[in-house]
């Protein structure tokens, strides 16, 4: 653990935290929307994984045994908001085949099995990589396990925390070996960290106005 990404991690989050306030995220009713939308949300908005989440609920969808027992075609047809509905139905139905064979369909036994082990059972699963499977563990879970996206990637990089070299698990390691393994902090930093992106760090930096703006970072090609 070093001493300084510590005290500057945290000193990020209250920053982000006094500008934002809490951000209520993931935004779904239940541990089963909030996997669906783990699956849907892979290059997409938001927004078109709530249509399709939406469609799922007025068809009665929202269930894993009719999920299990409905055509796959049907299945792409209800989530076809969310974009490359065909694949994205085929990796639902990979992750429900899956949860039948391990777990009975039972998200609790499912989420009872050690973080570790269940986080290298997610990423054998055809269309489940490692931000979906820790968006899984951490949203549905419940399991404290942080999520690295490329918005996160982006601010540590440019604020000198991590080089441009680093994959997903260090990034990820940068969190967890830096603070302490809380569940909702885990949870309201990653939504902040998203915000922040959105707002301020896109490819093309809008720094002024950005609560990170006061720590040290790189400025190239600022807006």
């Amino acid at each position: 653990m070093s001493t300084r990404t510590a005290r500057q991690l945290r000193a990020f989050f209250d920053a982000m935290h006094d500008a934002y306030g809490p951000q209520h995220w993931w935004p779904a009713r239940t541990p089963t929307e909030v996997i669906i939308g783990a699956v849907l949300t892979q290059n997409t908005a938001w927004r078109n994984v709530e249509r399709a989440i939406d469609n799922l609920r007025r068809s009665k969808m929202l269930d894993w045994s009719r999920l299990r027992d409905v055509p796959i075609e049907q299945l792409a047809e209800l989530i076809r908001p969310a974009g490359t509905y065909q694949v994205k139905a085929r990796r639902l139905k990979s992750f429900i085949a899956w949860l039948w064979d391990r777990y009975d369909g039972d998200l609790e036994r499912m989420f009872a099995t050690s973080l570790p082990a269940l986080r290298e059972e997610l990423l054998t699963i055809s269309g489940i990589g490692r931000e979906t499977a820790d968006a899984i563990l951490l949203y549905a879970g419940g399991l404290p396990t942080f999520v690295v996206d490329a918005y996160t990637a982006r601010i540590l990089h440019r604020h000198g925390l991590i080089d441009d070299s680093a994959d997903y698990d260090e990034i990820k390691d940068a969190f967890e070996s830096n603070l302490p393994a809380d569940v909702p902090y885990f949870n309201e930093y990653h939504a902040l960290l998203v915000q922040v992106g959105k707002q301020h760090c896109r490819p093309r930096p809008k720094c002024e106005g950005c609560p990170l703006e006061p720590f040290e970072h790189r400025v190239e090609g600022s807006e």
